[in-house]
């Protein structure tokens, strides 16, 4: 059954938000239940929704990892004492018409699919609120005890969320949701203003309340909610389909510069030069040694794990040659995201000498191509100095401002432009630093990102 708005429909909920929304605020402010909030780092995938069980549709569903911004565990929590029913009775009567509980003025269930006064796996809602965010849903999962439901496209979040019921010395009733942020406009609503997290908090604690007064039975304390906040980490277009297709258009792309004699960049020429050196633990005079500092870092640098994830991602191929390998990046600005390529434009591995010394140096660089906001080369390297086994990380940049048609990313680029690269060269340091020194502190096998959980790359067969 088709699930969209017919024009007078969308005409209605639109002249219902602003009375939707006001009556939301108003008693959201007077609300006297006491509410116990706590907010926690999470980590995937020990706080992604369970499965889908056996069988269940998958059509049009909205997956959690389809959605964007970090992934939002969720549970909120109301004891029960002198309950005139049961655990299985207040199921049955809450999933039969959850809108017996439901604050109507907030939240209102329509089913568009399947029969009233039951709840069977394969039902749909469209859960109506106060505001251009109705969400549709589709029954995943019923037991005596529980139910589950996962949405569907169009719905404000991407993931799953569970309504049950168990009995203790009393009931106790949870609402717990595994999700994430459907779009950009969702995430800054949601993680940014937090508006929809207090509007979404409030509705799901007055159902909560009228669960209460549904068993006959008195609440016990108040209202806990439990948040755990698990980063974004491989979320779309990072392992997305669509990420691998945005890789694949990048072969066709050239470098958005002409890569001439490398004496014509000069600050003269409008070029701006950078050189960054980053000293790594030092090991015994001589060539590298094996598992020591010189080749974790090369490891790292391979896999371009020194960049800081916060700052930037990568996507790319780890099955084919690090020479000429295309990387699509994800550089990260105050909840923005602008994907730009980049080739691999050569490795380096040779034994030099540099002012009387010789050192062993392997690296590589890439160029940016056609849609980067910048023009330049980036270069990589590790140097181990064989007479006194200093091992340094380093890099220099050339980079130019690229043509931008739009005036306000031009306008965006010329305010923070420099200080954002400055500052992905400082962290890439330092990070590098830190990754090189905990491997060595862990031991042989501690992998190439031993003591930090977020990983820069995200490698495709």
């Amino acid at each position: 059954m088709p699930r969209g708005l017919s024009p007078s429909r969308r005409l209605a909920t639109a002249a219902r938000w602003p009375v939707g929304l006001g009556l939301t605020a108003w008693r959201y402010m007077w609300r006297t239940t006491p509410l116990h909030r706590r907010e926690r780092p999470g980590a995937t995938p020990d706080d992604a929704p369970r499965p889908l069980p056996p069988g269940v549709e998958r059509a049009e569903v909205q997956w959690a990892e389809d959605g964007t911004g970090p992934l939002f565990r969720r549970r909120y929590r109301v004891r029960i004492r002198d309950a005139r029913l049961g655990s299985e009775e207040l199921m049955s009567r809450v999933g039969g018409d959850p809108n017996r509980v439901s604050p109507r003025a907030l939240a209102h269930f329509a089913k568009v699919r399947g029969e009233r006064g039951t709840m069977r796996v394969g039902d749909e809602f469209v859960v109506r609120m106060p505001g251009p965010w109705d969400g549709p849903v589709r029954v995943v999962e019923v037991t005596p005890r529980s139910f589950r439901l996962a949405t569907l496209e169009g719905h404000l979040e991407a993931g799953q969320i569970e309504f049950r019921a168990r009995e203790e010395d009393l009931v106790v009733f949870e609402i717990e949701s595994w999700a994430r942020s459907a779009s950009r406009l969702s995430n800054l609503l949601y993680h940014r203003l937090r508006m929809s997290k207090e509007i979404q908090l409030h509705i799901w604690t007055s159902f909560l309340e009228r669960v209460v007064d549904l068993a006959g039975g008195r609440r016990t304390g108040g209202v806990d909610i439990d948040t755990r906040r698990a980063e974004d980490e491989r979320t779309r277009p990072l392992g997305h389909p669509l990420a691998r297709r945005a890789l694949d258009e990048l072969h066709d792309q050239r470098l958005n510069f002409d890569f001439a004699d490398p004496a014509e960049v000069t600050p003269e020429r409008g070029w701006q030069i950078d050189d960054y050196r980053q000293a790594l633990p030092p090991e015994t005079p001589g060539p590298p040694v094996d598992g020591r500092s010189w080749e974790i870092a090369r490891r790292l640098m391979r896999d371009y794990e020194f960049a800081d994830p916060d700052i930037v991602r990568a996507v790319f191929r780890a099955d084919g040659p690090l020479e000429h390998r295309d990387m699509l990046l994800e550089v990260r600005f105050h909840g923005l995201r602008f994907h730009w390529g980049v080739r691999v434009g050569g490795v380096r591995d040779e034994e030099i000498e540099a002012k009387g010394r010789r050192a062993r140096v392997w690296g590589w660089s890439y160029r940016t191509l056609q849609g980067h906001l910048e023009m330049g080369q980036m270069d990589f390297e590790v140097w181990k100095w064989l007479d006194s086994g200093e091992v340094e990380f380093r890099i220099h940049a050339f980079s130019h401002p690229a043509r931008i048609a739009n005036p306000i990313i031009r306008l965006g680029v010329r305010l923070f432009g420099r200080r954002e690269q400055v500052r992905f060269a400082r962290h890439a340091c330092r990070r590098m630093a830190q990754l090189t020194a905990a491997e060595l502190a862990d031991g042989p096998g501690a992998g190439a990102v031993p003591r930090l959980a977020s990983s820069t790359a995200v490698r495709v067969a």
